[in-house]
């Protein structure tokens, strides 16, 4: 009598347990909006109640394969959680560069909501879990590109507002070259190495900036394929040219400072929205030259105050160790003739400015290439101080399109909206219609980094496409200073528990 209330009493349980699985696994997928869930029910229900499966099979096992299958299946089922976890809910992300200082700081771990803008369905979705596309060890691929699905976003808390800092993925991380480090973008190397062959092949050619649009736009597709011709050729040197999916592309970190259907200008390194000054970032940084007195020391002390990195000084590795060493760097004139080209928030340039036993005269750099920015194709006089104007795509809006403004979009049409795009005798066509205008299909938006002279950002790729969005930073759980050994003031204790929102 005992043992059947007992059986009775673990069944109730049973199905207590079942129901609620069933309720949570229900409301997922109508939250996904994934019917094709439903298939799994019958072995939920036999997990809980019908066992007709051996689901624990190894337990029966005996001697060390038991204990073996154990961690086997701790394992697997761990991997799983956090496989299904990083992909609907959020994932941890390290700040690994200074593109957002002084907002956030290189080492920072920031928790990244994907529930606020809503998580993607994975387009890729046979990938090592805490992997992003190449495994630790092998240098292999992390992830099947089979099967393949298309871009979708499920329901989220919110969307992308201005100013809001964004983990995206790198929209020009699409093609890579397998020996060449991920920050130089293959469309840089394309263009830059096509141009130097161009012009030593053809060194009494008309510069490009005197020619016709039409003319223009041979000449930089010249550039681009003798680019592309050279680095296939010299795959020793480059390796072979790979492309990434777009969930697999690196992630970065990066504020909006445009969205869709905004004109953006940027004049004077401020950024104009619609005509109107949008608010710049508390901690924004622009570069300074800076000429120090011979013999100057900068201490640990004064550097950890006004959040003076090794990196804003241009150390090198050798310099940092000593730094670390040292806790103090001397700047003499043997050491780059005591100039550094370092960025700064306005509050540092004052502070230095008025430290007349340590700087003998500093002034803001200015300037830029205007080859280096976004579009490369196209002949222009912008710069990362002075840029644009540019609109920026929204879904279902149209622009009409000429030879003058189709560099700015052709790569949202061509290649985030996957159109076949072709310019024959001046005139423009689209999937093999001739067209002057074209509507686009997905929202998009523009991205800078708050260390606006060292920031690899849209000034320089373009636009950031709505597929691309990862998620929304909520808070630093932790932060550690590269510069400082962890019990040497590295563990930036202040910064921990931070929410992201703050920082403005």
């Amino acid at each position: 009598m005992e043992k059947r209330e007992k059986k009775k009493l673990n069944m109730k349980k049973q199905w207590t347990k079942f129901v609620l699985v069933m309720v949570c696994y229900l409301l997922f997928l109508y939250w996904v909006e994934s019917w094709l869930g439903l298939l799994v029910i019958p072995f939920i229900y036999d997990a809980y109640i019908s066992k007709k499966i051996n689901w624990k099979w190894w337990q029966d096992l005996e001697g060390p394969m038991r204990s073996v299958m154990s961690w086997v299946d701790a394992i697997v089922f761990a991997l799983v959680a956090v496989y299904f976890i990083n992909q609907f809910f959020f994932q941890n992300y390290v700040i690994p560069s200074s593109s957002l200082e002084k907002s956030l700081l290189t080492g920072d771990y920031l928790f990244v909501s994907k529930v606020s803008y809503g998580p993607r369905i994975p387009e890729t979705p046979l990938t090592v879990p805490l992997t992003q596309h190449t495994l630790p060890i092998g240098d292999l691929k992390s992830y099947i590109e089979w099967p393949h699905w298309e871009y979708r976003r499920v329901p989220g808390l919110g969307k992308v507002e201005l100013n809001d800092i964004v983990v995206f993925n790198y929209p020009a991380g699409d093609t890579i070259c397998q020996n060449v480090p991920y920050q130089t973008e293959y469309y840089n190397m394309c263009y830059g190495y096509g141009r130097q062959i161009y012009e030593q092949n053809y060194p009494m050619a008309y510069p490009v900036d005197s020619l016709s649009k039409v003319e223009q736009r041979a000449r930089f597709e010249a550039y681009y394929n003798l680019g592309r011709q050279y680095i296939v050729a010299n795959q020793q040197q480059f390796g072979g040219i790979g492309y990434r999916p777009t969930d697999r592309r690196e992630n970065y970190v990066k504020r909006c400072v445009g969205l869709p259907g905004d004109t953006l200008q940027i004049i004077e390194h401020v950024v104009y929205l619609n005509g109107k000054a949008n608010k710049e970032p508390d901690n924004v940084q622009y570069t300074y030259d800076v000429l120090f007195n011979d013999g100057a020391i900068l201490t640990n002390d004064f550097l950890k105050e006004n959040g003076i990195t090794c990196e804003d000084l241009g150390l090198s590795s050798a310099d940092k160790a000593y730094f670390k060493s040292e806790g103090q760097i001397q700047l003499t004139q043997q050491f780059r003739n005591n100039r550094i080209i370092m960025p700064m928030t306005k509050q540092t340039a004052a502070l230095l400015k008025s430290r007349k036993d340590l700087v003998q005269a500093m002034a803001p750099v200015t300037g830029g290439n205007p080859a280096e920015v976004y579009p490369l194709n196209m002949v222009k006089d912008w710069t990362r101080d002075n840029y644009g104007p540019v609109w920026i795509p929204k879904k279902g809006e149209s622009i009409k399109l000429s030879l003058d403004n189709l560099p700015i979009y052709e790569r949202p049409i061509r290649v985030y909206e996957h159109n076949d795009l072709e310019v024959r005798d001046g005139k423009i066509f689209i999937n093999g219609e001739q067209t002057d205008s074209y509507t686009f299909k997905m929202d998009y938006y523009w991205m800078m980094g708050d260390n606006r002279h060292n920031s690899a950002d849209s000034r320089y790729w373009g636009f950031v496409p709505e597929d691309h969005i990862v998620g929304k930073p909520i808070f630093i759980w932790w932060s550690s200073d590269p510069d400082r050994g962890l019990f040497g003031g590295g563990i930036r204790w202040s910064r921990l528990f931070r929410f992201v929102d703050n920082i403005k």
